[in-house]
């Protein structure tokens, strides 16, 4: 099986795009129901506890052992390829939270709107003067977000229009 290109698009234009050819042996999936149990109510016919349902977690996805390799070129591979990926963990300027992607590989868009939550990476081949030019990246964890996050800088939000209460208008 070839590599093809993944992606990690941004919303808004906000960062740059972060291309990287990719061909997972697995992509894992994460998504939580977090429950409660409440161990004072039983059900009467089991016995078991009854439980109640507090919260659905955002998707998470896991991408291992993504691979750049500059050797050929004796091109830094932690600037070419690794800098766009530790820029995504950092907030965007001006705005209390990280720069929103949609994730796709190939044709497949597997999450319209995600955030690197965690990037771990090592440095694995370097050139004789210490120019790093292998990096693996362990683990990638992108997780879900439905809507564009609020931005601390952003104007409230606009009032809503409203007529003025008539007679006319109640009938």
């Amino acid at each position: 099986m070839s590599l093809e290109k993944a992606e990690l698009i941004p919303i808004n234009g906000e960062a740059p795009a972060i291309p990287f050819m990719f061909n997972p042996a697995e992509l894992a999936f994460e998504g939580v129901v977090e429950t409660e149990d409440n161990p004072g109510a039983r059900s009467e016919k089991s016995g078991k506890p009854k439980v109640n349902f507090s919260n659905i977690k955002a998707y998470q996805v896991t991408l291992n052992n993504v691979i750049f390799d500059t050797y050929e070129t004796q091109k830094d591979v932690l600037k070419t390829h690794i800098e766009p990926f530790r820029k995504a963990v950092r907030f965007v300027e001006g705005k209390q939270r990280p720069p929103i992607y949609t994730f796709t590989w190939g044709n497949q868009v597997y999450l319209k709107r995600c955030f690197v939550e965690k990037l771990s990476f090592k440095l694995t081949l370097f050139l004789p003067n210490g120019t790093p030019v292998r990096a693996v990246i362990d683990n990638l964890t992108l997780k879900e977000v439905e809507n564009l996050p609020e931005d601390s800088t952003s104007s409230p939000p606009a009032q809503p229009d409203r007529g003025v209460d008539t007679m006319a208008g109640r009938s």
